[in-house]
């Protein structure tokens, strides 16, 4: 395994990491999320990634029994949770939402006891709340932070002049600014990461979390010949991920990536990740497996990252034809 600083931090997290969206409480039950949590620590990954929403916090709870029953060392791992979405669905009250003292203090206190942990190393806005000021969201992070809840906080799709902000409140205030963003990054999903965050990454130094480095499974080819059975697209409530994902087009650029990945001896999926963490802003690529084969996979990009030379990488550029332009 790979680890990287996050950002400008001292913090070194694998770089690769294992996270529970859609799958914990929802496609996969404890025992199996035992077995790939059990084989992701022991291929050196240190970044277990949750939030509130995620099966309304079945998934932290479902998190929270494996680590306990691991009796891992507490500082050979890290763990996150997001804050933003509530976690009663449906069924949220005002300040159960957003980004207000109230709610970020609650959900970090609901999130502790749903994980069983006494602290969470990193803890995300999970989206920007334009509703509440930023000097309340930044206070309540760093309040947090002194009283030893949390140890790092971050953002989570903000956009780049979001982030700017909370750091110039951060300074301005004497306070502890975000260390580290979670953008969606993959061969379809660019501009965040290579445009709009240059700046940040140069005069910042934020870390990233990325989630769904395989377009939520559009990079594996699986989607290639229609939607599986038990896919997470197939899923009732994720209609819209489906709407938003699948296009001819991209499938039309899966087929020609995976013709690049088998020339490599490997799959359009490990090519496609190994892409994603080439990116030195990555600090860690969230791995979302529910097959102990998906994951040992994945985990082979580690070994194709070495293969991605100049002219490989122009032959993806030429298949994607989607490089963002910086300016």
């Amino acid at each position: 395994m790979q680890y990287r600083k996050m950002g400008r931090t001292g913090l070194e997290l694998s770089v690769l990491s294992y996270g529970s969206w859609v799958t914990f409480a929802k496609q996969i039950d404890d025992s199996i999320g035992e077995r790939l949590m059990s084989i992701a620590y022991e291929h050196g990954i240190n970044f277990f990634d949750n939030a509130e929403v995620y099966a309304l916090g079945e998934s932290e709870k479902m998190m929270g029994r494996i680590l306990k029953q691991k009796s891992w060392d507490r500082s050979s791992y890290t763990v996150s949770s997001k804050a933003f979405f509530g976690s009663r669905g449906k069924d949220n009250k005002p300040n159960q939402t957003g980004l207000s003292r109230k709610h970020l203090t609650e959900a970090c206190h609901e999130a502790l006891k749903r994980l069983q942990l006494d602290y969470l190393d990193l803890y995300f806005c999970h989206r920007p709340d334009r509703s509440t000021p930023i000097e309340e969201v930044v206070w309540t992070m760093n309040t947090l932070i002194q009283q030893g809840k949390i140890l790092y906080w971050g953002t989570s799709e903000w956009t780049g002049p979001e982030i700017v902000e909370a750091h110039m409140v951060a300074k301005d205030l004497r306070l502890i600014g975000p260390a580290v963003e979670q953008p969606q990054y993959n061969l379809f999903e660019r501009d965040k990461m290579e445009r709009d965050y240059k700046s940040i990454f140069k005069n910042i130094g934020m870390g990233t979390t990325i989630w769904s480095p395989l377009a939520s499974g559009l990079l594996t080819g699986k989607y290639n010949n229609g939607i599986p059975e038990g896919s997470r697209m197939a899923m009732e409530g994720f209609e819209w991920l489906k709407d938003k994902t699948i296009a001819d087009d991209r499938i039309e650029k899966v087929k020609q990536l995976a013709g690049i990945a088998a020339e490599l001896g490997t799959n359009v999926a490990t090519l496609s990740i190994a892409w994603c963490i080439y990116n030195p802003d990555v600090t860690t690529a969230i791995l979302g497996a529910t097959k102990e084969e998906q994951l040992l996979q994945n985990l082979q990009a580690l070994e194709v990252l070495p293969l991605l030379n100049a002219e490989l990488l122009e032959r993806i550029e030429a298949v994607m034809a989607n490089k963002p332009l910086y300016t």
